[in-house]
């Protein structure tokens, strides 16, 4: 899925559910990184650039590069249902 450009992400795809969370990979479209509320990392070129691995759990929302703000409304082995909007 398409994510707006001041989020740092390019498009973010889902590789895998299970267990009720989510993974999930998205190139870096910035030259900074950071995420709160689930695990994952990233590698980030000098040049900016990179790219971004989450693994993220129904409940809790995440922030990513102080701008965006993802939350796993639920998930099963099948879908996901995921809110992404502007951080808070």
């Amino acid at each position: 899925m398409t994510v707006p450009a001041p989020y740092g992400l390019g498009p973010i795809r889902v590789t895998a559910i299970t267990g009720g969370e989510v993974e999930m990979v998205a190139p870096l479209t910035g030259s900074g990184y950071s995420v709160s509320g689930c695990s994952g990392g990233g590698g980030v070129s000098s040049q900016g650039g990179g790219g971004v691995r989450l693994i993220c759990a129904e409940g809790p929302t995440a922030t990513i590069n102080d701008a965006m703000s993802l939350k796993v409304v639920k998930a099963t082995d099948a879908a996901a249902v995921l809110r992404i909007g502007p951080a808070e």
